[in-house]
């Protein structure tokens, strides 16, 4: 018998400075066996930097045909494409040719990400972010989640401020084009 997904609870203050974004979000987060923590955080993360109406996680990992994050419109059309980790071009192409605006947040090296689509099919290149933290950044939070966890973000200036359990971590926000 294959093992179940842990759920992670995560009540999140969000104070985006930058954009105007000030939320409250309650969020059950399950992760699956094959994900990691830096994965499930760099996740939870990219929920709350790309906070919107009609935001919501999906499937996931366990879909092929979803990215980590979508967002739709009232109608149900996909206003964003938000992948995490290091998605393939293919994810990315299909996903830019769906949505408005497409999103990769990495927890890994963004150039390594962005090198493994050269040479490969991707709509509108120029116009997908791939969006990062400081190396470390993610890994050094990791060891502060637990299954119930309490979380402020702060992003001011282009610059993250993560309390997670009580714990301080800050990174300034890295941005690239794709292509």
């Amino acid at each position: 018998m294959a093992a179940g997904a842990t759920i992670h609870t995560f009540q999140v203050s969000l104070a985006d400075v930058d954009r105007g974004v000030y939320e409250e979000l309650p969020l059950r987060v399950a992760q699956h066996p094959s994900e990691t923590a830096a994965y499930m955080l760099t996740r939870v993360l990219a929920y709350a930097l790309e906070y919107e109406e009609g935001i919501d996680f999906t499937a996931g990992i366990s879909s092929v045909d979803e990215p980590a994050i979508l967002v739709k419109d009232l109608t149900g059309r996909i206003t964003a494409w938000i992948e995490v980790g290091a998605p393939n071009a293919a994810r990315v192409h299909f996903g830019s040719k769906l949505a408005d605006r497409t999103v990769v947040w990495t927890h890994r090296d963004p150039a390594k990400v962005v090198a493994t689509w050269a040479g490969k099919p991707l709509h509108r290149a120029e116009d997908i972010r791939v969006r990062s933290f400081d190396p470390g950044f993610i890994e050094s939070a990791v060891a502060a989640v637990e299954r119930r966890n309490t979380v402020t973000v702060s992003v001011t200036e282009g610059q993250v401020y993560l309390d997670l359990n009580g714990q301080l971590f800050t990174s300034e926000l890295h941005e690239r084009a794709a292509g």
